[in-house]
């Protein structure tokens, strides 16, 4: 019983003191202050002049049946200034898979949102929303897809 005993408490002395320590630093990757860049006029942050502008914010399906899979592409313009990069895009449901133009879209140009709805288990009637976040004026927009699905 006491070789038990002993056995629990040095294994709680090793669990607590390896809990302690600490990452060794290597001293060759300190970094000098002095050798740390700053950004200049050159490499300064988008400032958010870049806009979005979807040509339909919004697609009816009409009505399927369960088990269905519609697929739709939103495709939008950026009417702004500068570059606008898409840093996420996400549905309200898991039955909606975004996927989306990872480059940046320079001003002018078009990139678009393709948006999968898998109707398995979804009988009614249906509006999922796909949620934009950018760099853009509109930081947050919106787009959704909706309709009915009827049982098999």
């Amino acid at each position: 019983m006491k070789l038990k005993q002993l056995g629990i408490g040095l294994a709680a002395v090793v669990f607590f003191a390896a809990c302690n320590n600490q990452p060794k630093t290597d001293e060759a990757s300190k970094v000098d202050p002095a050798e740390v860049v700053t950004p200049t006029e050159n490499t300064e942050p988008l400032s958010g002049k870049g806009k979005i502008e979807f040509e339909e914010d919004a697609f009816d399906f009409g009505t399927i049946k369960e088990g269905e899979v519609v697929n739709h592409v939103f495709k939008f313009k950026n009417t702004g200034e500068e570059p606008v990069i898409l840093s996420a895009v996400s549905a309200s449901c898991g039955c909606t898979t975004p996927d989306y133009t990872k480059d940046p879209i320079l001003p002018g140009k078009e990139g678009e949102i393709k948006v999968s709805f898998n109707s398995q288990g979804q009988v009614g009637t249906q509006q999922k929303i796909v949620t934009v976040s950018s760099n853009a004026m509109n930081k947050v927009t919106t787009v959704q897809i909706k309709g009915a699905v009827v049982e098999k």
